[in-house]
């Protein structure tokens, strides 16, 4: 029996066999005992080492149920108490006064699957009741014992509660959560913070020692206070090389021995609206794989290295979007969210660095580095999160409120972006398509290319990197292999790097559909100046399922490991996951699967 919820009590009975079968090849004990099921009736349960599986001892059929050992967060032994019996034979029916009876208890917590959202996990009880103490103490061990064999699962996490993120729900939706952890027995140490940055202090001062006594970080919140957390841990521990540059960038870029430097033969393309000319590029990069280096920064504890395979992330969503928690657990769902964490779920993901050069034209060059999760963009994006500020009071309704006027007033910026194009069919036909498709043509969509979605054990995010090519771990894809930078010059409404599909309630499809975790590869999505109605029509594409957003000329999608930006007017604003960054001029690299959260991917 499955049931939706954690409302479930059990009961229990005294006439019981206990059978203990012999050991397994793979060591594992076999257990089988008849029991009584709470709200079911009479079961024989057996457990081995898949899980438990029961059923009815008087039954007409042989439909028996079962919960893996995966799916299983927690076991505790119950009070002794009552056990509602809904399905007993007729002839023991008076034995059992109102079909309950007081029998020794336990519980096992575990999940199903949603019908209508299979990403979505629904929490689900069983409360076996039997008339012997020791018997039920012994599952109990043996359930116990086997739970404390899953290695992935974590022990001690930091918690940080943003008290006032989304709605001001922060401290509610901990407390909705909180008792997953306390039965998996998960030890928490919650910080509620009480202004903002504290949690960015929190992180970039603690220390090593103290950080390795944990399985990983939670935050209860939005994208902007993970994005905040994010740049706390990497800020002090993470030695990045500066994003490679065109020749051009770098008088204002000097190389500091960590930088990734370009042969200063190669030649730049430049696209504009007016003209489709290419110049000829010569592919000979003076870097190395050797030259990259990660290491902790001089004054932190060595012990904790970056990237790090046994710490994890994980996001409880309260926020506004949640964009980030939706492409790595598939839902919007606390509960989903709370079980993958306790579960020990794992999934890698990509980090943009991005870094700023000049705040204003007239600025002194003060690189200032930042990390981004999901996504940062300029223009129409950095207009409506300056203007959400001034409504906070209006809660996430502000945003839709800010997107409307800042699409009323229908401001384009005049901008210069370079970035390293990836030599690839799939790159080179989504260029050619973006440079020469009618608009008619890409509003109809007649024959679209096959999107790759990413999935649950996604094949792209899981494919090893070359190593002869990327470097150290992968980190910085395609770096090494053979590219050209290009240019695009022109008046932009918004230009946009996506690290992830950016899926939410708004755009269910994302800003991306087919962007992955874990492939070492931004989307660089550049909306050129258009007619209000096209506009539009592309942004009423982004609402919905199935849409087209990227089919437009005025569109251009790039996938690209690194850019570069630089505004040609005195203002410069940018959304970088959700928070207002001042760059004028800035540079930008993704690392492959820098961090790892406490997630699965969308189930299909």
């Amino acid at each position: 029996m499955e049931r939706e919820g954690n409302d479930c009590v059990m009961p229990h009975n005294s006439n019981m066999t206990l059978l203990n079968d012999d050991v397994d090849d793979d060591q594992t004990t076999n257990l089988r005992s008849t029991f009584w099921l709470d709200r079911v009736g009479e079961v024989i349960l057996t457990f081995n080492s898949n899980g438990l599986s029961w059923k009815l001892v008087e039954s007409l059929g042989n439909v028996a149920t079962e919960i893996k050992l995966s799916d299983v967060y927690a076991v505790e032994l119950t009070d002794q108490g009552l056990v509602h019996i809904s399905n007993i034979p007729h002839a023991t029916e008076h034995l059992l006064l109102g079909h309950e009876k007081k029998m020794y208890r336990f519980t096992v917590h575990g999940f199903t699957r949603s019908r209508s959202q299979p990403s979505q996990m629904i929490l689900a009880e069983y409360t076996f009741g039997h008339g012997n103490l020791q018997t039920c103490q012994m599952w109990v061990n043996q359930l116990s014992a086997s739970l404390n064999l899953e290695v992935e699962r974590p022990k001690n996490l930091l918690v940080f509660v943003h008290p006032r993120s989304g709605k001001g729900t922060g401290c509610r939706t901990w407390e909705a959560v909180a008792p997953i952890f306390s039965r998996a027995k998960v030890e928490t140490k919650v910080i509620v913070t009480e202004r903002a940055g504290q949690a960015f202090e929190v992180m970039s001062s603690i220390k090593n020692k103290e950080l390795n006594s944990y399985d990983g970080v939670v935050a209860v919140g939005g994208d902007g206070f993970f994005n905040e957390i994010l740049n706390g841990f990497l800020s002090p521990r993470l030695k990045a090389p500066n994003p490679p540059t065109p020749p051009d960038f770098l008088h204002l870029v000097k190389d500091n021995g960590d930088s990734l430097v370009l042969d200063e033969k190669e030649t730049v393309e430049e696209t504009s609206n007016d003209s489709e000319d290419q110049f000829p590029l010569i592919s000979n990069l003076e870097q190395s794989g050797s030259r990259i280096s990660y290491s902790c920064s001089e004054d932190m504890d060595p012990e904790f290295p970056v990237p790090n395979e046994r710490f994890r992330f994980g996001i409880i969503p309260s926020g506004s979007t949640d964009a980030i928690v939706i492409c790595t657990t598939g839902v919007r769902d606390p509960i989903t969210s709370a079980l993958q964490i306790v579960l020990g779920k794992r999934v890698k993901l990509d980090i943009a660095q991005v870094v700023r050069w000049k705040t204003t034209p007239t600025s002194e060059v003060d690189p200032y580095v930042r990390y981004a999760a999901s996504f940062s963009g300029y223009g129409f994006y950095g207009d409506v999160i300056t203007e959400s500020e001034k409504y906070r009071w209006m809660g996430p309704k502000r945003y839709d409120y800010a997107g409307t006027m800042v699409f009323l007033r229908h401001r384009s910026y005049e901008a210069e972006i370079s970035y390293l194009d990836v030599e690839s069919d799939e790159t080179n036909f989504t260029s050619k398509r973006n440079r020469h498709g009618s608009l008619l043509r890409a509003l109809r969509a007649p024959h679209k290319p096959e999107r790759y979605i990413c999935r649950v054990n996604c094949k792209v995010c899981n494919e090893k990197p070359d190593l002869t090519t990327t470097g150290v771990s992968g980190l910085t894809p395609h770096l090494c292999s053979e590219k050209r930078w290009v240019r695009s010059k022109g008046r932009f409404l918004s230009v946009g790097a996506a690290v992830i599909s950016c899926r939410n309630e708004k755009a269910p499809d994302g800003l991306v559909a087919d962007a992955h975790l874990s492939d070492g590869l931004l989307h660089l999505i550049l909306i050129r100046d258009c007619p209000h109605a096209s506009y539009l029509w592309h942004l009423t594409q982004l609402s919905r399922r199935g849409g087209s957003p990227l089919n437009f000329k005025f569109v251009e999608h790039h996938k690209t490991p690194a850019f570069t930006f630089t505004s040609s007017g005195t203002e410069s604003v940018w959304n970088l996951d959700g928070e207002i960054f001042q760059a004028h001029q800035l540079s930008a690299q993704v690392f492959r699967g820098l961090v790892c959260m406490f997630a699965s991917g969308p189930e299909v």
